[in-house]
């Protein structure tokens, strides 16, 4: 097979250990390096070139019956898929968030777990789609879990080589609830020291190639809602081998994320164990939804990072009227303004991860101010980032012209695994309404201008234009208090809408915290994204972007004037 691509994706993006500086201790810092720089050649190399196997020839499929017509529900992967699903997991992906690693003798983070996704996503965002679940269920079962679970299952889901893996993943979708899963029906029956599931869930991911799942089921005398429903571990296959009373009855056939099996899944009779409080099985769901949601954002800035990049190499190697590409004032424009939202985008991000990380651990006390902000960034940065992936991805494909369209080139899947971004995880709407959830409980919205107010406070005036961060927080403040006047009705109209300029307010103080520490190039970018996100005057004529290609493109010092 011809390699698609020739790029070390950690080299790539100076950004990403600009931020992890920042984030990670020295020692830690220094470790990491060399892993990710090593990490980003995989996928920029032979993980990329069985993401682009798996799109186009090898996608999962099922295999429903045996030769004598047994329903075995056993989903089909590629040798390549499998490989990378070894070499992804041993490296850490998952298990060093909760165990040793073993070259520093301390746990690793969301951070490092993270920036690995990313540098994933950038090859094959389907295949993060079951890393994001194994998260999400290892997360559960450690935090959860009762010590006989844990002793029988962790050490698997959390498996670096040492011992079988199971992946994981997390069923919540039904037919009839979809986002609203307090209408789930899937009934919990108990049995001894564990239960059986009777139900289906209609689009559950990582079906087939897990080896537990984290279902959300309703026990016998529970009351309606969400309130009624309670977490269960069900292993896909019983101790014997045999396939836990399930089946599935079939594999979506999907858009794009090609690479992952999503399925309906019909349990009858299925072996399931209780996890934690069984009142509590849907707020433990939300915890790895937050979760879940900051792999939906690594996966978006993935695809971001992606189609720069390739919208860049395209401009500096194709010829058009005997000039490159990269040389037209237009296509200059275009790369500048991408990549400046890019590394605002993925700074936000890992901001977000910064919070989310202490917010995490339980060893620390956190305050119900601080969840209700680590709740809030979330929502922000996975709604914008999935919107800016799809729009990157259109970019790209309009950057190569009618290549771009052409399947040979990674631009058409990167639109189509884009996509689904919007959705999965919540959509804009849903996200809006959590936005709104959280002003109305917490006053979130007091804590958000607290924040932004002490974090510009620490930046130099000279660093840039603040005031236009501060005029924005008076617009918010006047727009709360114009919603908090509405009917629930019109709040929820509008919700979207501050969701919006929270988002403005907070990636700009992020794109001047970065100025005010990573020198002219930094201060570059942050001027150019300020302009582009405050500026009124959408026809200005301005070449500011021209002016600034040579350092933020190219990483030149000189700026001409």
């Amino acid at each position: 097979m011809r390699r698609i691509s020739e790029m070390n994706f950690y080299h790539e993006d100076p950004n990403l250990p600009f931020l992890l500086k920042r984030y990670l201790d020295e020692d830690f810092y220094k470790w990491a390096e060399k892993e990710l720089a090593d990490f980003g050649e995989r996928c920029g190399t032979v993980i990329d070139e069985r993401a682009v196997h798996t799109d186009r020839e090898g996608q999962p499929k099922l295999i429903k019956y045996d030769k004598m017509g047994n329903d075995i529900s056993e989903v089909w992967v590629n040798e390549g898929y499998k490989k990378t699903v070894e070499e992804t997991y041993n490296r850490g992906i998952v298990a060093y968030v909760h165990k040793e690693i073993p070259d520093l003798g301390q746990k690793g983070n969301y951070l490092y777990s993270y920036a690995q996704g990313y540098l994933l996503s950038q090859a094959e965002p389907g295949f993060y789609c079951p890393v994001t679940l194994t998260m999400a269920t290892a997360y559960l079962l450690d935090h959860y879990g009762d010590e006989e679970l844990k002793k029988k299952y962790l050490p698997h889901v959390l498996s670096t080589g040492e011992t079988e893996l199971y992946e994981g993943a997390t069923f919540l979708t039904e037919r009839q609830g979809g986002s609203d899963v307090g209408a789930n029906e899937t009934k919990a029956i108990k049995e001894g020291d564990h239960y059986r599931l009777y139900g289906e869930k209609y689009f559950a991911s990582n079906a087939g190639t897990c080896g537990v799942a984290m279902v959300l089921a309703r026990c016998e005398g529970a009351p309606a809602g969400t309130k009624g429903l309670s977490l269960f571990l069900v292993p896909w296959r019983k101790d014997d081998g045999k396939v836990n009373d399930l089946c599935i009855r079939r594999l979506k056939d999907k858009l794009g994320v090609r690479a992952v099996p999503s399925a309906e899944v019909v349990f009858d009779g299925s072996i399931a164990y209780l996890v934690g409080d069984p009142n509590r099985g849907f707020y433990y769901m939300i915890e790895a939804l937050n979760l879940s949601r900051l792999c939906n954002a690594i996966a978006s800035v993935g695809i971001m990072q992606r189609a720069f990049l390739e919208a860049k190499q395209y401009a500096y190697k194709r010829e058009a009227f005997r000039r490159q590409l990269k040389d037209f004032p237009m296509i200059k424009e275009s790369l500048v303004n991408l990549k400046v939202k890019q590394e605002v985008e993925l700074s936000s991000v890992f901001s977000a991860i910064s919070l989310f990380d202490r917010v995490m651990n339980k060893s620390e006390h956190v305050t119900k101010e601080a969840e209700a902000l680590n709740r809030l960034l979330i929502a922000l940065v996975k709604k914008e980032s999935a919107e800016q992936a799809v729009r990157f991805a259109h970019e790209a494909i309009e950057m190569h012209g009618g290549n771009g369209y052409i399947e040979d080139f990674v631009t058409p899947r990167l639109l189509r695994d884009a996509q689904v971004l919007t959705v999965w995880e919540g959509t804009a709407n849903i996200l809006g309404l959590e936005v709104l959830r959280l002003i109305s409980k917490y006053n979130v919205h007091k804590l958000f201008i607290d924040k932004i107010t002490h974090d510009l406070e620490q930046i130099a005036d000279d660093v840039g234009d603040k005031d236009r961060v501060y005029e924005g927080m008076e617009q918010l403040k006047n727009k709360i208090a114009q919603l908090m006047k509405m009917d629930e009705a019109r709040q929820t109209l509008h919700c979207k809408r501050i969701a919006v300029l929270m988002t403005a307010i907070y990636e700009s103080m992020i794109a001047l915290q970065d100025a005010s520490v990573g020198g002219a190039r930094k201060r570059a970018v942050a001027k150019i994204f300020l302009k582009e996100t405050w500026e009124t005057d959408k026809c200005e004529l301005s070449d500011l972007t021209l002016r600034y290609f040579d350092v933020i493109i190219e990483h030149k010092e000189s700026v001409k004037a």
